[in-house]
């Protein structure tokens, strides 16, 4: 409960930011920290729930991109990510690090490939051979 308590403001906005995709949406260097935690959140249940409750999921994040005011909607959302947290040990305890490592200020960010880059915060970022930047 306490999980839930905590990640409710960042799935909030996640859904508003990103509606039902928020699902399966790739991570965006450019969202809101807190629209991209309640994304991966979200993400994390759902990547580890069963194809009927992805389904119950997926509607219950519909409604609330729908009507972010009602609180009813929110509430079905909240009741469907504590079942997920009530069947799955291995998926609180995910979540747990994820709120954990959000309340730190810690950020971890990784790149790969080559001439990659990584940032926590980034205004502009040009990578690759010749380019030209015009004001």
């Amino acid at each position: 409960m306490q999980l839930v308590e905590q990640a409710g403001p960042y799935l909030s906005t996640a859904v508003s930011a990103y509606g039902v995709g928020v699902l399966t949406r790739a991570e965006d260097a450019a969202a809101a920290a807190t629209a991209n935690l309640g994304r991966r959140i979200l993400q994390a249940v759902w990547h580890r729930r069963g194809e009927q409750s992805r389904v119950a999921l997926e509607a219950a994040v519909q409604d609330v991109a729908d009507d972010p005011e009602d609180r009813d909607a929110a509430a079905t959302l909240r009741q469907q990510i504590k079942r997920a947290l009530r069947e799955d040990t291995e998926l609180r305890d995910e979540l747990a690090e994820i709120l954990s490592v959000a309340s730190s200020g810690v950020a971890n960010v990784t790149a790969y490939g080559e001439r990659s880059i990584a940032a926590q915060t980034i205004g502009t970022a040009v990578t690759g051979d010749n380019i030209t930047l015009k004001p």
